[in-house]
C-alpha cells in the first residue's frame, strides 16, 4: 500500500434510508479502534505470563474531526444528531482499507472562529453498537 492523502478520507452521516451524506469541509479526521482485553491470569499460568481471555473484551470505536461547514444541511445534520443524542449511523471511509459502518453518538461538538477567518468546527463520536467494516 503506498502513501494517501489524509483528505481522502470520508466521514459520512445518514440523512435519510440508506442515504449517507459526507460531513463538509473536514480538515483533519482521526478513527481510533479499541479493544479492551480481559485478564485471565491465574496460579496455574505458565511461568505466570499474563494469559488474555480471547474475544471477551469490550470493542470500541472514537472518530475526531475538525473543519468547516460548508453547506447547512450538513451542519443542521450534525446539530440534529447532537441534541437528539440518538444513535445514527454513520460510514467511516478510508481508501485503501475499506469503510467502517454503524451507530455512533456525536459525544461532543465545537464551533469556533476567528476575527478575520471562517467559522470552524470540531466533532467526536462514539460507537453505540457494532460496528461493521467493508474492504473498498
Amino acid at each position: 500500500m503506498s502513501a494517501q492523502r489524509g483528505k481522502d478520507i470520508l466521514l459520512k452521516i445518514e440523512s435519510g434510508p440508506g442515504v449517507f451524506t459526507t460531513v463538509a469541509g473536514l480538515r483533519a479526521r482521526t478513527i481510533a479502534l479499541n479493544a479492551r482485553t480481559v485478564d485471565a491470569t491465574d496460579g496455574d499460568s505458565a511461568g505466570r505470563w499474563r494469559e488474555l481471555l480471547a474475544g471477551a473484551g469490550v470493542k470500541s470505536a472514537a472518530v475526531s474531526g475538525q473543519g468547516i461547514f460548508r453547506d447547512a444541511a450538513s451542519d443542521a445534520l450534525i446539530r440534529e444528531a447532537f441534541f437528539s443524542q440518538a444513535a445514527k449511523a454513520w460510514q467511516l471511509i478510508v481508501p485503501d482499507f475499506g469503510a467502517l459502518e454503524g451507530p455512533f453518538l456525536v459525544a461532543a461538538l465545537e464551533y469556533a472562529g476567528e476575527h478575520e477567518g471562517e467559522a470552524t468546527f470540531a466533532i467526536s463520536l462514539a460507537s453505540a453498537g457494532e460496528i461493521s467494516f467493508g474492504p473498498l
